[in-house]
């Protein structure tokens, strides 16, 4: 992976899983609602001074949200950050840097 470029896109692990678990509460406050599913689907991530995730997650029916989560360096332990986010995604959208 090169550094500060996008890696390919590819399907959520574990550990995609329990990113995406750790920012729910902050995209559910920031959405005001509960989704009733979370299920992380694929990923992308980028190296910066820290890590960013790009992460699809299916919220329930045929939604989709998209997102940004920043993971920083481990000597600055810091929680991870929901940077940013997309919402009304659809299974096929694609996962690009936002």
């Amino acid at each position: 992976m090169m550094c500060g470029a996008p890696s390919a896109v590819r399907p959520a692990t574990a550990k995609t899983q329990d990113i995406a678990d750790q920012v729910r509460s902050q995209l559910e406050e920031k959405e005001n609602k509960k989704f009733p599913v979370f299920k992380a689907v694929s990923f992308k991530s980028q190296v910066v001074a820290g890590t960013n995730y790009f992460i699809k997650v299916h919220v329930g029916d045929e939604d989709f949200v998209h997102l940004r989560v920043f993971k920083s360096l481990p000597h600055e332990n810091k929680p991870l950050t929901l940077s940013n986010y997309q919402t009304n995604k659809a299974k096929y959208d694609e996962l690009s840097y936002f």
